[in-house]
């Protein structure tokens, strides 16, 4: 039971930040699902884009389009490309091993931190 109620918790923090920063499951729930659950890398990874299959995002959008603030053109071509590419990353990913997969992720992290750090404006 605890572990369903941490799996419902990192659900709500997950889409209380996607709709907040604009950020998916990957930064925070494959973390979670590695180091608080002990899944590896792969399963996290798996585990989080099953998490998307819903319409995940459509209440927050609607919130954003309501206000202006979707451009629905490029939505659509970054969906199109999200799917295919979602689709040749995922076999690159099953197909290494856990540990250069979890290094390749902390290494994004990273650089996408030190980025936004430095050079936001």
């Amino acid at each position: 039971m605890a572990q369903l109620s941490l799996f419902l918790a990192l659900g709500l923090a997950a889409g209380a930040l996607s709709g907040l920063l604009g950020i998916g499951g990957g930064i925070l729930v494959v973390p979670a699902l590695v180091f608080f659950l002990g899944m590896s890398q792969q399963q996290a990874q798996g585990t989080t884009l099953a998490m998307m299959i819903p319409p995940i995002g459509l209440l927050a959008a609607l919130t954003y389009y309501r206000h202006g603030l979707v451009d629905i053109k490029a939505a659509a071509l970054l969906c199109a490309g999200f799917f295919l590419g979602g689709l040749f990353g995922a076999k690159i990913a099953t197909s290494i091993s856990n540990q250069l997969l979890a290094r390749i992720f902390g290494l994004f992290l990273l650089f996408v931190s030190l980025r936004m750090l430095l050079f936001s404006k």
